[in-house]
């Protein structure tokens, strides 16, 4: 049996892939087809995929072509498929003449005529798929968030509004933003999804009122601080046909979304304990972070990042919440927490006056993850059993300040209309708002 393997990204499938795919089959009698995945996509950067790994690889089942279908991780990799797969023909589009060339080494190596006229990226550029994007607040984050949307195709910076008008200017002459919306209102005439990036205490109303106007909507993390909050607001999102997505920037991490996938596989078996910690020692006390009536403190300010491997691996459905916290000036300087469920026991720490050593450890019954500091923007880690001989270390990219990730799924989620992203579940975002309820009420709370 001669088989044939071919590679492809696949994104927004069309007829010069069929194409493509007919002509590498007719070489042949068996067709391997090996689809890019999602973090090898970044890894090239490219951040303009529209479909994730899973959409694409059903549309390649769905043509009947493929006899097998195979997922591209990493760079060598044909290599190591040709001989693992026993390949006599390697395919590929003729627009890569001469790029394989070292694969005659090991098969055959055809490239195969595409078809004129159409591709993916004309496709997108036909499509005008584009996002335009209005900025609220333009603060510490906001510059970042700028340099980053660079990377991600299909997204347009198209305005900005601060209370702070010519703060806002300013900002806008710096990042070339070319409107200064003189009012939110206005802002929201020209765009098509509003970023927010203002207090805590603002996200709700500015969410309701983008929602309302039917804008989709990337708010910062916390998005809110009640878990009825978050429900109504998600609720409305959906009922008015928009996404709203927290922008927790670890929940988009290369790195902690394979870790999650290794830890749910069985990996280091039955998670029985997590602890997570994250801290800051923060020199001026004259920030928001440290002013209570803006909703300062290590929990509303930290509390979201180590609470996300904690109901991403336990759920939603926990037993109990305890708090222990160093009060000052009116906010918790420390806060330990301790999540019980029926099975588990769960802590984190988050502190801007106390320092922490900041690293991950999720333990179970084979073995444990250990995650080192910075864990929350990892690009690294590592599983370790009893037997040392068997442990096991992960090395992922990690990209600028990483805010890439979560703008490509916000992206991703509005031109496929899916109002709940795997990363960072509806039901993960209301759990951990009803967690930061639970700390604003003194729930179980006892100051240390």
């Amino acid at each position: 049996m001669k088989k044939v393997i071919t590679y492809g990204t696949y994104d927004l499938l069309h007829q010069g892939h069929i194409n493509l795919l007919r002509r590498a089959k007719e070489l042949g009698d068996w067709l391997i087809v090996g689809v890019t995945n999602d973090n090898f996509d970044r890894n090239r950067g490219k951040l303009n995929v529209k479909n994730n790994v899973l959409e694409r690889v059903e549309a390649v089942k769905a043509t009947g072509l493929a006899d097998q279908i195979i997922i591209e991780d990493y760079i060598g990799q044909k290599i190591d498929d040709v001989q693992k797969y026993n390949v006599d023909i390697f395919a590929i589009g003729s627009d890569w003449e001469g790029k394989f060339d070292y694969l005659n080494e090991y098969c055959q190596v055809v490239y195969l005529p595409r078809t004129e006229g159409i591709s993916s990226t004309q496709l997108r550029a036909e499509a005008h798929e584009c996002v335009k994007i209005g900025m609220v607040g333009a603060g510490r984050i906001a510059p970042r968030f700028v340099s980053e949307s660079r990377y991600v195709g299909g997204v347009e910076i198209s305005g900005i509004y601060d209370i702070d008008g010519e703060k806002a200017a300013e900002f806008a002459r710096q990042n070339g933003i070319g409107n200064v919306a003189d009012s939110f209102e206005s802002l929201l005439d020209d765009v098509t999804a509003v970023y927010v990036a203002t207090p805590h205490l603002t996200h709700y109303d500015i969410i309701k009122k983008s929602l309302l106007a039917r804008k989709h909507v990337l708010c910062e993390t916390p998005m809110v601080l009640s878990g009825d909050q978050a429900r109504e607001l998600y609720a409305l999102a959906e009922s008015q046909g928009c996404i709203l997505m927290e922008a927790n920037k670890t929940a988009h991490c290369p790195a902690f979304n394979h870790l999650i996938s290794i830890i749910k596989s069985g990996e280091i078996g039955e998670v029985v304990d997590i602890d997570a910690s994250l801290s800051k020692v923060w020199g001026d006390p004259t920030v928001r972070e440290f002013d209570p009536a803006q909703a300062g403190g290590s929990l509303f300010e930290l509390g979201s990042y180590p609470l996300l491997p904690i109901v991403k691996l336990m759920g939603c459905n926990y037993e109990d919440v305890r708090f222990y916290s160093r009060v000052s000036g009116g906010i918790d300087i420390y806060t330990k927490g301790v999540i019980q469920y029926e099975r588990a026991v769960c802590s984190f720490k988050v502190g801007l006056g106390v320092k922490t050593e900041g690293n991950l450890v999720i333990s179970g019954t084979h073995g444990y993850a250990y995650v080192p500091s910075p864990w929350w923007k990892t690009d690294y880690f590592e599983l370790r059993y009893e037997d040392q001989n068997n442990n096991k270390k992960f090395f992922y990219k990690w990209d600028g300040a990483g805010l890439r990730y979560e703008l490509q799924e916000f992206v991703a989620c509005i031109i496929n209309k899916r109002y709940s992203s795997a990363r960072l579940r509806r039901r993960e975002s209301v759990c951990m708002a009803g967690i930061m309820q639970a700390f604003m009420d003194r729930h179980n709370f006892i100051e240390i």
